[in-house]
């Protein structure tokens, strides 16, 4: 049984890029240096670590007392039209589960895919199957570990708010990775006090109050146009309201883990964090 948040930790995504080394060993002890508390390993590139190596994280992150995340691979694509691309996305997932297993990490992040030719309601059965399927597996090895489907920034993405929320209620164990950076670019909209309200409320309204204290939340400033996002940016080079997201977060007594994700990741999540308990 995973332990309950009993705050809300600020970390990075990966090795921060201050780190002097590159090891995800290195980049925790950094994250410790930085008084941040909590890394997200990336797997974008494909689940790869060892073993050994994912056990000598886990100490390294024990002896910092860091909590980690994992994010699986960016090619995962459950809703792909190819049968063989589909099964080979399950085995990724299962990969990065089973890695982050051993790491002792909370969870694993994940693309769900995109629509392709498939009307919205089609991808949605096709990507619950194969997550179901993904899910049990784990369930039935007593993995700790928690699956959690991210909110996308492409509108040719699967990723609403409105579908993670749903996929989540028709999946028991899925939990959401809510990117308010995502869901400010698929529409242009999300960026004010009052939508970050109405986010964490529709949230709490479908999963339950007990979501909004064991949320991870990716954020980071964002290039957008007509189709969604383009890339991601620091926060001070938007005009992504933070200072107004951060006074959400305080108001719903939001609990879980923030990684930021902007290319100066570690500044942007130290900003973040004494605008949270300053």
């Amino acid at each position: 049984m995973t332990k309950p948040f009993n705050r809300l930790l600020f970390g990075t995504a990966g090795v921060p890029r201050s780190t002097p080394g590159t090891s995800t060993c290195e980049g925790i002890s950094r994250v410790s240096e930085l008084n941040l508390d909590c890394l997200e390993v990336e797997f974008v590139k494909g689940a790869k670590m060892g073993l050994d190596t994912a056990r000598l994280v886990c100490k390294e992150a024990e002896k910092h007392k860091i909590t980690l995340s994992v994010h699986a691979p960016y090619y995962v694509s459950l809703n792909s039209p190819r049968e063989g691309i589909r099964m080979m996305s399950q085995k990724h997932l299962l990969s990065s589960a089973r890695l982050a297993s051993e790491m002792g990490a909370r969870c694993v992040v994940f693309h769900p895919g995109y629509y392709g030719i498939n009307k919205p309601e089609e991808a949605f059965k096709t990507i619950r199957k194969g997550i179901s399927e993904v899910v049990s597996i784990l369930r039935n090895e007593g993995s700790p570990v928690i699956m959690r489907a991210e909110t996308m920034g492409k509108r040719s993405q699967f990723g609403s708010l409105e579908e993670i929320l749903f996929l989540c209620q028709e999946v028991e164990g899925l939990q959401p990775c809510i990117d308010f950076s995502h869901l400010y670019a698929r529409k242009g909209e999300a960026n004010s006090y009052l939508h970050f309200y109405r986010i964490l409320t529709k949230i709490a309204k479908k999963l339950g109050d007990e979501a909004l204290q064991n949320m991870h939340i990716h954020i980071s400033g964002s290039l957008f146009g007509d189709k969604g996002e383009i890339k991601h940016l620091n926060l001070d080079e938007t005009d992504f309201r933070y200072d107004e997201w951060v006074q959400v977060l305080k108001d719903f007594s939001v609990k879980g883990m923030v990684i930021s994700e902007s290319p100066d990741q570690e500044t942007d999540a130290i900003m973040l964090k004494k605008l949270f308990y300053g």
